[in-house]
């Protein structure tokens, strides 16, 4: 037999040995990445959500808009600059736990500082701590954004992922919604004060740091054709090669570069509902129990649906109820009408986040998975990072009224993109076409 064929037959055999790997430890691996989003989803929720952070900002701002978009910005400043460093991480790796933890518990330590910060430092000093601590989460969480994906690609198959996500998602809204309202009734009280919020966000580094910790009983098997060296050094080359001999994918980079830069909107949500309603720790713990039992529990609903037609499906849904739901932001009026609004808002952005991020996995070849993540995350945080940026600034000196106009122009533009340029990617083989 010839040096070829033997390469191929070894090359077929730990594939087999991968795939019967990837069988067995399915149910555990299943379990363990369920009990890893729940709880860590409910504490990245609590900081993540547009409720507590922003009503935090605003406090220590002494009510500046422009502060509130700039500390925001920064986080997405950060995911901005690292998901290719991530993914030269992992993507020439046999395994890719070990990264996971390390990045995983960098990510963690932001969000403790973040509490601290306000706990023991005065506010001008807690302010600028926490700015930093805010742009070291995002580079940390643009890292750990390709890395748990591709974690997750490699142990649960396509057919698995959208139950998965929608699973451990209604399951970390079920337990968020809990430790909202608590922490907002218990923490931040009628009179919000910095050491109030600070109490939430550390009961967040708690929750991270045990969701991360289940991570430690999953079996991850050793992915084929791997040498353990990263491939680094031929970044901008590989990202090219990507782009341009695959034009779904390039064209569904653009579509979602643009929809997500229709987050601009989002730190400033809570801020106009603060004209209709009071910023109360019970107010607050009620939209954000809104907003995060919504986006998860939906998730049932967009996994299943994922599952059987794609993500493409899911994300045109997600982006047209976020449109509706802001246009019906204009017309509430009081908190429960507010809440409604929440709850369109977290179903909406939380399905178009999943779909858009799941839906990467499905657009070519399983090596070339962390550099399209890469792509993808970071692209969309650059666009996030100046939609953010460009909301404080809108919301200064326009109104609320103009960063949501903004918004739905670009949620639309999104859509329409991906409605007309990007067919379901699931079953097909990378489009050449341009």
């Amino acid at each position: 037999m010839t040096e070829r064929g033997t390469s191929q037959r070894e090359r077929r055999h730990a594939e087999r040995r991968f795939q019967l790997d990837v069988s067995r430890h399915l149910t555990r691996n299943f379990i363990t990445h369920l009990i890893h989003g729940m709880l860590g989803q409910t504490g990245f929720r609590l900081l993540n959500a547009p409720t507590f952070l922003p009503a935090y900002m605003l406090l220590l701002s002494g009510g500046s808009d422009v502060m509130v978009g700039l500390a925001l910005g920064l986080q997405s400043l950060g995911a901005t600059l690292t998901p290719f460093y991530g993914a030269g991480l992992v993507e020439n790796r046999p395994r890719a736990l070990p990264v996971a933890m390390w990045v995983g518990s960098a990510t963690r330590l932001q969000v403790l500082l973040i509490a601290v910060a306000g706990l023991l430092l005065p506010t001008s000093y807690a302010l600028a701590t926490i700015m930093v601590a805010l742009t070291l989460f995002g580079m940390f969480q643009g890292m750990q954004g390709v890395i748990f994906q591709f974690l997750m690609s490699k142990v649960i198959p396509v057919s698995r992922r959208g139950r998965l996500t929608g699973l451990r998602n209604f399951s970390s809204g079920i337990t968020a919604a809990g430790v909202a309202y608590l922490g907002g009734l218990w923490f931040v009280g009628d009179n919000p004060t910095v050491t109030g919020y600070s109490y939430i966000f550390l009961l967040a580094f708690v929750l991270t740091s045990l969701g991360l910790g289940a991570l430690l009983f999953m079996r991850e098997p050793l992915l084929p054709g791997m040498d353990g060296h990263s491939a680094r050094e031929a970044f901008w080359p590989r990202v090219l090669a990507i782009l341009r001999s695959n034009a779904d994918y390039r064209r569904f980079v653009r579509a979602r570069t643009v929809a997500t830069a229709g987050r601009l909107a989002m730190p400033f949500y809570i801020l106009y509902a603060a004209e209709h309603t009071s910023l109360t720790g019970a107010n607050l713990a009620i939209l954000t129990i809104a907003f995060t039992l919504a986006g998860n529990t939906s998730n049932l609903l967009w996994g299943n649906l994922a599952d059987r037609t794609g993500y493409r499906l899911v994300i045109l849904l997600s982006l047209g109820l976020w449109v509706l739901s802001t246009l019906a932001l204009f017309l509430a009026d009081g908190l429960w009408a507010t809440s409604l609004i929440f709850v369109g808002i977290g179903a909406a952005s939380q399905g178009f986040q999943n779909a858009a991020s799941n839906i990467v996995l499905e657009f070519g070849e399983r090596q070339d998975v962390p550099m399209r993540l890469a792509i993808s995350n970071s692209t969309s945080e650059a666009a996030g990072t100046l939609a953010t940026l460009s909301g404080g600034v809108l919301a200064s000196a326009f109104g609320y009224e103009a960063v949501f106009g903004v918004s739905l122009v670009l949620l639309v533009t999104g859509g329409l993109m991906i409605r007309r340029f990007v067919p379901e990617p699931r079953g097909r083989l990378p489009s050449a076409r341009t």
